[in-house]
C-alpha cells in the first residue's frame, strides 16, 4: 500500500477516536438526563458528574471543607449527602474512580463537618453528635445535650481539638415549629431578640463550654483554618440592619467586629475565611442591591480589599482558590437581591486591580436556583464544584476551569 494511502488512513482513524472520546457539546439542563460528560455549549468548558449514585445527591454548603487527601493508598475523597429513602446520609465519593461509599445509617442526621486529619466526619442526631470513620465506619459518641439545652454543632477547629456551634432558646425552636419557611421565620426570630449561646465541645468527648451569649441570632458559626482559638460568627437577621460579621477567641476576651456599615442600606454577609486564615471574605454591597463588591477584611490590620462586579457578576456566594489567585460565584436568578437580568452562570473570576475580571463556566438557565449551587474549587485549583437540579433532581458536578 502507497504511503501517502496509508497516512491518510491513519489519519481517519486517529480523527475518528479523537471524535469518540471527546464529550459531547450540550446546553448544560437541556436533557434528561445529561450526558456522564459534557461541553457546555455557551462557555466550552467541560462538566462532569461528580458521582456515580443514583438518586438526590448534595455538595456541602460553600465554607465547609468538604475534600480528604489520599493517602495509605487510598484516592482523594469528597464527602456528600445524598437521600436514602427519607433520611440524607453522609457519603464519600472516590474522586478517581466516581464509586459512592455510604458512611452514617442514622435518621434525620444533619451536619456537614469533615476531620481531614482524624478521617472522620461529625454530626448530629437530635440531642445527640456522633463521629463516624470515613474508611470503616467505626462510630463513636461525643455528646449528648441535656434535656434543657437546644445546641448544634456548626464547625471543627483548626487542630481538630474542639467542635462549635451555638445554644438556642425554646421560643426560637417554636417559631420554627410554626413557621417552617424562612420567609416566615427570619424576621420573627431576628425581631424576638431571643438568647443564643457560642459554645464548644472537645472532639474526643467532654463538657460544654460556654463562650459568648447574647439577646441577639448568633449565627453562620465558623472555626479559622488556621487558629485553633478564632471563632467568627454572625450577628442573623435582615442584612441592612445588622453589623454582621464578628470574631471571638473562645479563650475569653470580647467579641470584634470586622466592618461596620457606613452607608444607609449597606449589607455585608455570606462571610468565610481566606485558606491561610489571614483575611475574612464577604458579599458587600454599597448599598443594597446597587453597587457590588466582594470584600476582605484583614484580620492584623483591619484593612479591606474590595474586588467590584456588575450586576449579573453578583452570585449568592464566592469562594477563593487554593493559591487565592482566583474566585468563583455560583451566580443568581432574577428573584436574589441583585436582580439580575442575565445572572444564571457559574462564574470564574480574576482580580484585575480593584475589579474582577470574570468567565463564564457553566449556563444555569435550567436550575431553579431555590437549591443554591454552592460553588468549591478543588484542592488542586484545576475544577470547581457545584450542585444543581437541571436534571430534575439535586446532583454534584464539577467544571474544569481550562477549556
Amino acid at each position: 500500500m502507497k504511503p501517502i494511502i496509508l497516512f491518510l488512513i491513519f489519519t481517519f482513524i486517529m480523527a475518528t477516536a479523537s471524535r469518540a472520546d471527546k464529550p459531547p457539546v450540550v446546553e448544560t439542563g437541556s436533557v434528561t438526563p445529561m450526558p456522564s460528560q459534557w461541553i457546555d455549549k455557551d462557555t466550552g468548558h467541560k462538566i462532569t458528574h461528580l458521582t456515580l449514585r443514583k438518586g438526590e445527591n448534595r455538595s456541602f454548603y460553600f465554607h465547609n471543607n468538604p475534600f480528604l487527601p489520599s493517602v495509605n493508598g487510598v484516592n482523594e475523597k469528597m464527602i456528600f449527602s445524598g437521600k436514602v429513602n427519607d433520611d440524607m446520609q453522609l457519603f464519600s465519593v472516590d474522586l478517581k474512580t466516581g464509586n459512592a461509599d455510604q458512611i452514617t445509617n442514622k435518621k434525620a442526621i444533619s451536619g456537614e463537618i469533615v476531620s481531614v486529619k482524624g478521617r472522620e466526619v461529625y454530626y448530629q442526631c437530635g440531642d445527640s453528635v456522633f463521629a463516624t470513620r470515613v474508611e470503616n465506619h467505626k462510630m463513636r459518641l461525643i455528646y449528648v445535650f441535656p434535656e434543657n439545652a437546644r445546641g448544634h454543632i456548626t464547625t471543627l477547629n483548626a487542630d481538630e481539638t474542639l467542635l462549635g456551634g451555638a445554644l438556642n432558646s425554646a421560643e426560637e425552636a417554636e417559631i420554627l415549629k410554626n413557621y417552617p419557611e424562612k420567609k416566615d421565620f427570619f424576621n420573627r426570630i431576628y425581631d424576638a431578640k431571643l438568647r443564643r449561646t457560642l459554645f464548644t465541645i472537645p472532639a474526643k468527648g467532654g463538657a460544654l463550654k460556654q463562650i459568648y451569649s447574647e439577646n441577639a441570632w448568633l449565627n453562620h458559626i465558623q472555626f479559622s483554618p488556621t487558629e485553633p482559638d478564632l471563632l467568627m460568627f454572625c450577628h442573623e437577621g435582615p442584612w441592612h440592619k445588622v453589623d454582621r460579621i464578628w470574631t471571638v477567641n473562645v479563650n475569653g476576651g470580647e467579641p470584634k467586629l470586622m466592618h461596620k456599615r457606613t452607608v444607609d442600606g449597606e449589607i455585608a454577609g455570606h462571610e468565610f475565611f481566606s485558606p491561610d486564615g489571614k483575611r475574612i471574605w464577604f458579599d458587600l454591597q454599597m448599598p443594597r442591591s446597587v453597587t457590588f463588591f466582594l470584600s476582605g477584611t484583614d484580620l492584623a490590620t483591619g484593612n479591606e480589599k474590595r474586588y467590584e462586579m456588575t450586576r449579573n457578576e453578583w452570585s449568592i456566594h464566592f469562594i477563593v482558590s487554593p493559591d487565592q489567585k482566583l474566585f468563583a460565584g455560583d451566580g443568581g436568578d432574577s428573584g436574589q437581591v441583585a436582580k439580575a437580568e442575565d445572572g444564571m452562570w457559574i462564574y470564574l473570576f480574576t482580580p484585575e486591580g480593584d475589579r474582577f475580571k470574570s468567565e463564564r463556566l457553566v449556563n444555569m438557565k435550567h436550575h431553579n436556583y431555590k437549591l443554591e449551587p454552592n460553588v468549591h474549587f478543588f484542592p488542586d485549583g484545576k475544577w470547581i464544584i457545584f450542585r444543581a437540579n437541571f436534571e430534575g433532581h439535586s446532583d454534584i458536578y464539577a467544571v474544569e476551569i481550562e477549556k
